[in-house]
Parts: C-alpha cells; sequence; structure tokens
C-alpha cells in the first residue's frame, strides 16, 4: 500500500476520532488503526482535562489565528470546488434537460474537508493547550521536565518579534531569566556556569540589536533600554556574589565585566548620536562601535 495514502488515511481517521470525542457527529465506521489511535485521542482529552488555568497572551492568540488562517487557505477548507463536465456554474450535477434539485458534493471531497478542519479544530486546542503548560513553564530551571518548553517558548517569541528594537528588549529580558535561574542553582558551579554563559549570550545579542537599531534609526530608544537593563543586572549579579563559592564569585565578575563593557558601548554611540560622528563601520559581538566626534572649533 502507498505510504503516502496510508498516512493520509490515517490522519483523516484520527481527525475523525478527535471529531466524535468532542462531541461531534459519530460515524458509523471502525478502522483497523483504533485501536492505536485510540491511546492518542485518550491522551489528548486528557491534556485538555489537566491543562493548567492560565490567560492566554494576546499576541499568540493573535499569531495562532493567523497560522491556522493560513493552514485552511493551504489546505483547502472552506472553499468551492472548480466546476466540472455535466456540472452547473454552482458545481452542481446536470443531465440534459434537467434541473438540478440541491448541491452535490462529491463524498471523497467532503469527507477530506470535514477532516482537515477537524484536523485544525485539533490543531488549535492542542495550541492552546500547550500555552497553558508554557504558562506553568515559568518557573522551570534546568533539569526540570518543562525547562525545555521554557526554552522553546522564548525562540517562539523571538520568532514572532515585530522588529530588532523588540527582538533586542526580549533578549534582555531572557538575560533576566537567566540571572533569576542561576540564583536557583548556587551550589552547583557547574550548572552556575552553564546559566551565566547562557545569560552572557543573551546579553551579548540583546545589546548587539539594540545598538544597531539605535544608530540604523539615529534614535537612542535602544540605549536607553540598554542603560536600564544594565543598572537592574548589575546589581542583582552583585548579589549573587554574597554566600557564593570561590568559583562562582569569579564566573559571576566575568559576567559584570560584560556588563560594564555594555555600557561603556551605549555611552560613546548615545555621544556620538548627539554630535553627529560619522559611524567607522566597525562591529563586534556589541554591536557598531562609535566614531569620533569632530574636534569643536
Amino acid at each position: 500500500m502507498d505510504s503516502n495514502l496510508f498516512s493520509r488515511r490515517r490522519a483523516e481517521r484520527f481527525a475523525q476520532l478527535l471529531d466524535e470525542a468532542n462531541g461531534g457527529r459519530r460515524h458509523h465506521v471502525r478502522s483497523r488503526v483504533d485501536d492505536r489511535l485510540g491511546d492518542l485521542v485518550g491522551l489528548g482529552r486528557q491534556l485538555g482535562a489537566a491543562a493548567p488555568p492560565a490567560e492566554v497572551d494576546p499576541d499568540f492568540r493573535t499569531g495562532l489565528r493567523a497560522m491556522l488562517v493560513a493552514a485552511a487557505e493551504r489546505e483547502g477548507v472552506g472553499a468551492k470546488a472548480a466546476p466540472t463536465a455535466g456540472s452547473d456554474p454552482a458545481g452542481r450535477r446536470t443531465a440534459a434537460g434537467t434541473t438540478p434539485r440541491g448541491p452535490l458534493v462529491p463524498p471523497v471531497t467532503a469527507r477530506r474537508a470535514r477532516a482537515r478542519g477537524a484536523i485544525l479544530v485539533g490543531v488549535a486546542a492542542g495550541a492552546v493547550a500547550l500555552s497553558g503548560i508554557s504558562a506553568a513553564s515559568e518557573n522551570a530551571v534546568p533539569g526540570d521536565a518543562l525547562y525545555g518548553m521554557k526554552r522553546s517558548t522564548e525562540r517562539a517569541q523571538l520568532a514572532l518579534a515585530s522588529s530588532d528594537l523588540s527582538r533586542g528588549q526580549l533578549f534582555l529580558d531572557f538575560a533576566r531569566t537567566r540571572l533569576a535561574e542561576a540564583d536557583e542553582v548556587r551550589g552547583d558551579p557547574a550548572a552556575f556556569g552553564v546559566i551565566l554563559d547562557d545569560m552572557d549570550e543573551d546579553t551579548r545579542q540583546g545589546v548587539r540589536l539594540l545598538t544597531t537599531t539605535a544608530v540604523q534609526r539615529t534614535d537612542a530608544a535602544g540605549l536607553d533600554a540598554v542603560d536600564t537593563f544594565v543598572t537592574g543586572q548589575r546589581r542583582a549579579v552583585t548579589a549573587l556574589l554574597d554566600g557564593a563559592s570561590r568559583a562562582e564569585r569569579d564566573r559571576a565578575r566575568s559576567s559584570l565585566a560584560l556588563l560594564d563593557a555594555a555600557e561603556q558601548r551605549s555611552d560613546a554611540l548615545r555621544a556620538a548620536l548627539v554630535c553627529g560622528a560619522p559611524q567607522e563601520g566597525g562591529t563586534d559581538l556589541l554591536g557598531p562601535t562609535a566614531g569620533a566626534c569632530p574636534t569643536a572649533r
């Protein structure tokens, strides 16, 4: 049997079972794969029933709606079938000298449309359930079962960000999150170091995006975000030094040095924006470097 045909029939049957499990019309048929699909349907119902209470973020709701609309257009859900030979412009079968009595849709096409619609509904329900799991993973730390979900949610936020300015601010938010995680694993130098490595990488990415945006737009808003971040982050990283081991203190001081470098870069770029200094075109891990201000006469 063709594997693609088998996969499609399996997906259509799974959609029917999902539809029935959610109160839809029962299909008086039985498939050989029902026993295996039944476990998946049961798991889906359990996930829906056990989803933690969480408020769905408006941005997530908007993105999900756009994804479902795009999927519906791609799959042809809700689209009218093209008229075929022997049919009137409405797509109804006719015979010579007869008048169509009602819309006739090929049963296979109707079945597939219903299956695709049910799959889209299942995707929507699953996405909403995952949003609840995502909310539950917010306090997860490395080693927790939901930590991977937490990092995946962060990557999804970056992918949905509308601009480099928003993306840079997200990276700095993630750096703050890594700092909170580091505080939770103090006493484990290996885990502490790994988390601060991730924190520093998020810091560099965020500062680079924000400084680049500030130079490109000749707007200090990105630099303001960097300065606000550095002020709060330096205070929190310094607090990690209290009661830390020697290895943890050394590692935390490295992160403090990165914050100092970010502050110096922001100050230099701000001065260059004020005096209209030409940019030298140099860049590094923290973004563009500032040109020298012209000497005042």
